[in-house]
């Protein structure tokens, strides 16, 4: 790449990768609406979905979402009566999220979701594993990365 072309906004892989998160995000808006979800809610119940009853800490891990941003999200699945959120009695500090029976139930109305969204983009199920595989390679390079980098701060402190 000629070295006047290495800062335009086209050529950023963060920008590219950016953008189109956005984009699918919007797509997805109509699909979620049925369920009365946005899409953090929605990638939040996924995250149940696949374990139920975590605390606050382990869900926003799972999800790369602080507490900051979670804690609001949680209390409005739970005025939607989706989710309950209990102190653990272990230990006080940690708050545990949990399914309602309402919220596992809407586990059977988001099945086709993925395959509704595979038809907006005209994708072959081939295709949307071949790229999901691309970004999961991506992410764990990412977080490699800031592993490394996390370890490399610590020894200095």
């Amino acid at each position: 790449m000629q070295p006047d072309q290495t800062l335009k906004l086209e050529n950023q892989i963060c920008f590219a990768i950016y953008a189109c998160s956005r984009e699918l995000t919007k797509l997805y808006r109509p699909l979620l609406q049925e369920l009365g979800l946005t899409y953090t809610q929605y990638v939040t119940m996924l995250a149940l979905w696949e374990q139920d009853q975590v605390t606050v800490s382990a869900l926003g891990a799972k999800l790369y979402l602080d507490s900051g941003t979670l804690t609001p999200l949680l209390k409005k699945l739970e005025a939607a009566g989706l989710v309950t959120r209990t102190r653990d009695k272990n230990d006080e500090r940690n708050v545990v999220i949990a399914l309602t029976e309402q919220g596992s139930q809407l586990r059977e109305q988001a099945l086709d979701i993925p395959e509704k969204l595979l038809c907006q983009l005209d994708a072959s199920p081939e295709e949307g594993a071949f790229l999901l595989a691309q970004m999961q390679e991506l992410m764990a390079r990412v977080q490699q990365r800031a592993n490394t980098a996390d370890s490399n701060t610590k020894g200095d402190e």
